[in-house]
């Protein structure tokens, strides 16, 4: 019976898997340690916690000591480690904490491990990364592959770029089983509203500014969470120690025209808009400094070694996500804080109706 510790289980994509693993493994043992910072919500695995379906403990993974006893009492064998600050806008105001977090926190992690590992010689240490250590793609570059060079371009990616390093050079230098993935943008439920799709859900329903970057033609790849956690899975189980797989959508879509369809979405979802059309409410902000341009992942190396690719279309995926919005406005109405608000109008400055 395998026995977990998933780190960041209570952000968005962390609660995500952990939902999924608790579904379909059922009997393994599960422990989620999340430091429930801004975008750490316990609500988002409290059902698991309450069925008694998981371990929770709150806590830092810069704290070695607590690491160390978590793994040794849970006789822990794998880390799938999703926790990291991860807006960039967030690095962009304030880096040292992607810093702490991304790189010492992955050092501190992958050191406790190497020490347990020797102890236990089984095991494996997930990495979970993102394809913006890659930097930015002119629109007739060929997508990301695990041989591309890194080239992070905001504090965010190079804090992940860095814990990436990290992470490889365990494999090497210590036999460590370490894997790394790199995905795309995700999407899906349990995403706080700061990201782009969750915040032109709610700012439509609110009737409220939709803030487009710089002309909207900057382009990602999405990737719908319940696929990506499905990803995780193949590359827990049959990927190879040491290696790197990129996970991709192959939904390259330009925020502007994602950003159309969500008003689509909503206008023919929602049965009382403060303003229809809500395309009206789209408006043009002052561009992201150092904003990348074009982001594609190849996942030919997953899907071809690992039998692996996504299942759900950026149609589908963002009709599931804008029903799930809709239906848990409970979830996300706490979220919108005071301090939300001041971020808000620190990134995006005073957009009509904000």
């Amino acid at each position: 019976m395998p026995h977990l510790l998933i780190t960041g289980g209570a952000g968005f994509i962390g609660s995500n898997f952990v939902r999924y693993w608790c579904d379909r493994h059922p009997e393994d043992h599960v422990v989620v340690l999340d430091a429930l910072t801004y975008a750490g919500n316990r609500a988002n695995i409290a059902d698991l916690y309450e069925q008694g379906k998981l371990t929770f403990v709150q806590g830092n993974i810069c704290d070695r000591p607590l690491i160390d006893r978590l793994l040794r009492e849970h006789e822990i064998d794998t880390v799938a480690h999703f926790a990291a600050e991860s807006h960039v806008d967030r690095s962009i105001l304030g880096p040292e904490a992607f810093i702490q977090t991304n790189v010492v926190g992955t050092f501190t992690l992958l050191e406790a491990f190497r020490s347990h590992y020797a102890n236990q010689q089984r095991g494996r240490f997930l990495h979970v990364s993102t394809d913006e250590v890659y930097g930015s793609l002119s629109p007739e570059d060929p997508p990301f592959s695990e041989t591309t060079a890194y080239a992070p371009n905001s504090p965010y990616s190079a804090s992940k770029a860095g814990s990436d390093h990290l992470v490889r050079s365990y494999f090497h230098t210590y036999g460590l089983p370490t894997l790394i993935t790199n995905c795309s943008n995700n999407y899906g439920p349990y995403h706080f509203p700061e990201k782009l799709i969750p915040l032109m859900c709610i700012n439509i329903l609110l009737g409220k500014a939709l803030p487009v970057y710089g002309d909207g033609q900057n382009v990602r790849d999405w990737l719908y969470v319940e696929d990506h956690c499905n990803a995780l899975d193949t590359v827990i189980s049959k990927g190879k120690p040491g290696q790197t797989y990129n996970i991709g959508g192959n939904n390259e879509v330009k925020n502007l025209d994602l950003v159309h369809l969500l008003c689509q979405l909503m206008d023919e979802m929602a049965p009382q808009l403060p303003q229809r059309p809500s395309q009206e409410l789209i408006t043009f902000v002052r561009d992201r400094p150092g904003h990348d341009r074009r982001y594609a992942i190849d996942a030919t190396k997953i899907k071809t070694e690992l039998g692996w690719q996504p299942s759900v279309t950026v149609e589908e995926g963002l009709r599931r996500t804008v029903d799930w919005y809709l239906s848990h406005e409970q979830w996300w109405t706490p979220l919108l804080s005071q301090d939300y608000r001041e971020y808000y109008d620190q990134v995006y400055g005073a957009t009509p109706n904000s």
